[in-house]
């Protein structure tokens, strides 16, 4: 199996499906419902044979594949994937198709096309995997631009309230960045010989002016993406006004992109500018989590409040890439995956609760609990592992951050141990004037808050329930894929952990 082209044919079945699915006729909605999650089951058996294919102990990069595209350009088809690519790749293969599940009814009450928009779910599957996937850096460029087109219909046809606005202010600024990005993409080519082959690119020295400028084109691009402080004012209106499931895979996915591409290229293509820009790019981790986690405590939509709590979440994983150290950045990576699950599991719960009221206002709610009881539960439940609640997956991601970055700058951890306070605020808070307390006499009157989770409903919360229940007492399997990865690229940056050891990232991560 390991001469088998997963990664080309993971990019391509999507979009084969999202064909298919949209070459249904309009007035069968529930076949392209069913071929659509049909279709997202076998990525996700690929997903998983792949990752049992996948030998830690092997080379960096695996499952290399290369076709010729652009020969005088020096441009292939070129997909590889390391640990950190890999894992990335398994959360898109677990999460989409439990947004499809969750998104069963969002086209219907849209009033628009279902075929249409479950085969724009497959086609975002297709960039996300091939951004993921590509070792060729104007494919990847390739990739990080068409993924925008998929999400903006997304946004601006299936969303709510504000979603024009929302879909062409995200589609703006990620397009800015990918302007900046094509500038960096477009000088590495010139000074890099002509190639845009990772792997050659990674040996070619550059002059520490010219590297510090492509790093900027390139920061710039995944900053805007990720989103880090200041460039992060588009993700509230966009994870306001996306549909549910939409905005699940947007701050679940999407936007981990950004600190998938620092990881993968700011580090290893330009080692000398990244350790010149990491104070600022420290300062820009720790400012996003304190003040997004300040603005969640004051949303009164519940959509807007998750989408601010994830700007809190980048900046824990931008500090742990830039702190150096194979703990912390262990620890980012982990974090991205352990994000994806958590906060994909509160905007689908979120989701259905607004579903079900009519409105995202958290002032429109409060006793839900009484009448929706389980979903209740479940709410608190990714609530708590959002705030990173001992015993959950992200608890163990954001440990190896602090203690990673603990070793290199205490400052910089201690302040951001200031964000695990104010997740406590935002979170509790918000899960207290949703659920608990007296009961809104309004909601006896709305017919849908009288419906607990439904079997469908069940079946996309358990899965995701049970891996942040998994990953949080046994992060193993995972962090033994990442931790090869990772220390590879602190060697690409010349960073070795500082002696002695505060421990392996293994026993910290037990």
């Amino acid at each position: 199996m390991s001469n088998f082209p997963f990664l080309s044919v993971l990019t391509v079945a999507p979009l084969v499906g999202a064909l298919v699915v949209a070459l249904l006729p309009r007035r069968r909605p529930e076949l392209a419902k069913q071929v659509a999650f049909g279709w997202s089951l076998l990525v996700l058996v690929l997903s998983v044979i792949m990752w049992i294919t996948f030998q830690t102990d092997g080379d960096r990069f695996q499952f290399r594949e290369s076709y010729p595209w652009i020969p005088n350009w020096g441009v292939n088809f070129t997909f590889a994937a390391d640990g950190i690519a890999l894992v990335m790749l398994m959360l898109i293969a677990v999460l989409v198709p439990l947004v499809i599940l969750a998104s069963w009814h969002d086209a219907e009450s849209s009033r628009r096309s279902v075929p249409v928009y479950f085969a724009l779910l497959l086609v975002l599957e297709c960039t996300m995997i091939g951004v993921f996937a590509a070792a060729d850096v104007f494919l990847f460029y390739v990739f990080f631009e068409v993924m925008l087109v998929p999400m903006y219909f997304l946004i601006g046809s299936y969303g709510g309230h504000q979603r024009q606005y929302a879909a062409v202010k995200f589609f703006l600024y990620s397009l800015v960045g990918g302007l900046f990005m094509l500038a960096a993409v477009i000088g590495l080519w010139v000074v890099g010989g002509k190639t845009f082959d990772w792997q050659a690119l990674s040996q070619v020295d550059i002059s520490t002016g010219t590297e510090r400028w492509l790093f900027l084109g390139f920061f710039l691009a995944f900053a805007i993406k990720a989103p880090f402080f200041p460039f992060h004012t588009w993700l509230p209106d966009a994870g306001g006004a996306a549909p549910a499931g939409a905005a699940a895979l947007l701050v679940g996915v999407l936007d981990k992109v950004g600190t998938f591409g620092i990881l993968r290229y700011c580090l290893p293509l330009f080692p000398e500018a990244s350790k010149w820009f990491a104070p600022w790019a420290l300062a820009l981790g720790l400012i996003g989590i304190i003040y997004a986690a300040l603005l969640a405590v004051g949303q009164n939509d519940l959509k807007r409040l998750v989408s601010y709590t994830s700007i809190a979440h980048f900046g824990f994983i931008g500090v742990g890439i830039f702190a150096f150290t194979t703990q912390a950045g262990t620890g980012a990576v982990l974090y991205m995956l352990n994000h994806g699950l958590a906060t994909g599991l509160l905007f689908l719960v979120v989701g259905m609760l607004i579903a079900r009221r009519g409105s995202a206002l958290i002032s429109d709610f409060g006793g839900a609990g009484k009448l929706v009881p389980l979903l209740a539960g479940v709410l608190f439940f990714a609530g708590l592992a959002s705030l990173a609640l001992p015993g959950t997956a992200p608890f163990v991601s954001e440990f190896l951050v602090l203690v990673g970055t603990f070793t290199t700058n205490k400052p910089a951890a201690v302040i951001a141990t200031l964000g695990i306070i104010l997740a406590a605020a935002y979170v509790l808070w918000m899960v207290q004037r949703t659920t608990q307390g007296t009961l809104n006499p309004a909601l006896e009157e709305v017919e849908g808050m009288r419906r607990d989770l439904s079997l469908r409903e069940k079946v996309v919360v358990a899965p995701l329930i049970a891996l942040i229940v998994l990953l949080g007492f046994y992060p193993k399997p995972v962090t033994d894929v990442i931790n090869p990865a990772v220390r590879a690229t602190m060697q690409d940056v010349g960073k070795t952990d500082p002696a002695p050891e505060v421990g392996s990232v293994q026993e910290a991560a037990k």
